[in-house]
């Protein structure tokens, strides 16, 4: 009873096929409908191959057929037996070779080979009409055989066509040499060109897929820096400002106008960051941690040395400096931050925020492993995004305690000019001493050289 299931199984198979071909067909006429109503050529231009496309072609076997049924072939119960056998295994090889797991099994080259030794026993026992039977088998063969393997095959059955049709057809047996080799060499030259078309779509699609994810992770991203950032200044200038009202209105009052400055800002970068042009610029970056670190009560020290930067290097280093002092503002409880960006050297540039408090953190990524430990959302979002710039981003307890975060960014040249400056703690700008604002009187303007 299995070989009646086997051939249960191969028949509902072809069902499936036969209703696939016709859904193909289907599509197929619904888009040259529309080309002939627009003009315009659709993505698929025809259904894909199957075992169907290779069928029609088994109508060469039918003056075998009818020197069969007329009664011209001596032993017709060889004949007959020999051409249900041919048709059966051609189908079953054609129909099992548009699937690659199908097409490399060891089942579909063995009935190959049978197929192979049937076509060679009726051609060399009828001749004539039969040894159209070749062809066909190459038809199989370029349909199952595809690289290195595939010129020897050719070659191989086209000799074997050549010296049966010889022993039976004389001179003709080049002709069916020739129809062998062509219908090898060119059934499987088109189907390899079908599996390249499919597997380039399939390609494509992957690509416009990792393209879709990989803008959304850059919108994470974008939004968790901007928003994280820009809520933990509103939240710590807003505990300020609560504060000191009830002592000194005025400097609440610039608190608070701080706090509209940055949600305006905040709204206008959330913008450009949706529309993908957003680039930072370092010196706002930099006073906006300014006046956030100040309002935490934290002494800010920042320096900036070399010449002007480009600007993806600018806004990488202005994510940093952002995340950093967030951090610091959030979890360091530290007195003093040190904010330093140093260009000074030909081939890369360097930032680093320190801080003297006790609340930094390690996060270290368990799943690889690797590389200094850099934590959290913000943290891992960052070293991705230097990673991508060829840099590389390091965070962790400092030497002298605080917390230490550390990029370092490939240089790119920037307009011109270059600049050094200082804030807190006594700065030096254009050679001269600039004394460090007071922490009451609100956010501290900028040195002016």
């Amino acid at each position: 009873m299995s070989w009646l299931r086997r051939v249960s199984c191969q028949m509902s198979a072809w069902q499936e096929n036969r209703v696939q071909w016709k859904a193909d067909r289907d599509a197929f006429d619904a888009d040259r409908q529309e080309v002939l109503a627009t003009g315009k050529l659709p993505e698929e231009l025809g259904p894909p191959p199957s075992g169907f496309a290779l069928l029609p072609w088994l109508l060469m076997g039918m003056g075998a057929f009818s020197n069969l049924f007329q009664g011209d072939t001596p032993n017709p119960w060889i004949g007959g037996i020999g051409l249900l056998l041919f048709n059966s295994l051609y189908i079953h090889v054609v129909f099992r070779a548009f699937t690659k797991e199908a097409r490399e099994a060891r089942s579909t080259r063995g009935a190959l080979i049978a197929l192979g030794a049937v076509t060679c026993l009726l051609g060399g026992l009828y001749g004539g009409s039969w040894l159209l039977f070749f062809p066909l088998l190459g038809l199989a063969a370029g349909a199952v055989v595809r690289g290195r393997w595939l010129g020897r095959t050719g070659i191989g059955l086209s000799a074997l066509a050549g010296v049966v049709a010889g022993l039976r057809d004389g001179w003709g047996a080049v002709n069916v040499a020739y129809g062998t080799f062509l219908s090898t060499m060119v059934t499987a030259a088109i189907l390899s060109l079908s599996d390249a078309v499919r597997e380039l779509r399939a390609a494509r699609e992957e690509l416009a897929h990792r393209a879709v994810e990989k803008e959304r992770l850059r919108f994470s991203r974008d939004l968790h820096d901007l928003l994280g950032h820009t809520l933990s200044v509103i939240v710590v200038k807003s505990e300020a400002a609560r504060r000191i009202a009830h002592r000194d209105l005025d400097a609440a009052l610039v608190q608070v106008s701080d706090i509209e400055s940055v949600g305006r800002q905040a709204l206008t970068e959330i913008r450009e960051a949706v529309t993908g042009y957003r680039e930072g610029s370092l010196a706002a970056d930099l006073d906006r941690a300014r006046s956030a670190l100040l309002a935490a009560g934290i002494e800010p020290v920042v320096r900036q040395s070399g010449p002007p930067l480009s600007a993806r290097a600018e806004a990488l280093l202005g994510w940093v400096v952002r995340e950093a002092v967030t951090n610091a503002v959030r979890h360091s409880g530290a007195g003093r931050c040190e904010i330093s960006v140093d260009g000074a050297s030909a081939e890369r540039v360097r930032v680093c925020v320190s801080d003297d408090g006790t609340g930094g953190f390690v996060v270290r990524d368990t799943d690889t492993d690797t590389g200094p430990g850099v934590g959290g959302t913000g943290l891992k979002g960052l070293t991705e995004r230097v990673a991508a710039a060829g840099g590389l981003l390091e965070a962790g307890p400092g030497v002298r305690g605080g917390f230490v975060v550390t990029a370092e960014l490939p240089v790119e040249a920037g307009p011109s000019g270059g600049r050094a400056y200082e804030y807190g703690g006594g700065a030096v700008v254009a050679g001269r001493a600039v004394p460090r604002a007071p922490k009451s009187q609100g956010r501290p303007r900028s040195p002016r050289p």
